[in-house]
């Protein structure tokens, strides 16, 4: 049995998962917690959330995120993508700066106009 703090909403459910019953979740007051629950232990994903560099704006960094969760093991390299991103300005808040992040089809996108 897993225990898990449900951060679906700003309620914080304890979750407990049972991975010998079929990822049974209990202590969620919603069901999407007990679909938090589950996916947290069967395939975990996140949002990613960084910067890259930017020329000829009136900031020299523009953030980025990805455009859905990723695979939490794909973070890392996910990150080495940015290393070497250095966009023009203008830049537009949904603009793609890496398309398919690590062959999930996801891609990083603009989070600021500059």
């Amino acid at each position: 049995m897993k225990e898990l703090i449900c951060i679906v909403c700003p309620k914080g459910c304890h979750l407990k998962v049972d991975e010998n019953d079929n990822y049974s979740v209990t202590g969620n007051d919603c069901p999407r917690g007990a679909e938090y629950g589950k996916k947290e232990l069967t395939a975990p994903t996140r949002m990613i959330t960084s910067t890259v560099k930017v020329r000829g704006g009136l900031y020299s960094r523009c953030p980025v995120k990805t455009a859905a969760p990723i695979p939490k093991g794909l973070i890392f390299e996910a990150m080495k993508l940015l290393d070497n991103v250095e966009l023009q300005a203008p830049v537009r808040v949904g603009d793609v700066v890496v398309e398919d992040i690590c062959g999930t089809g996801i891609a990083f996108i603009a989070a600021r106009n500059l």
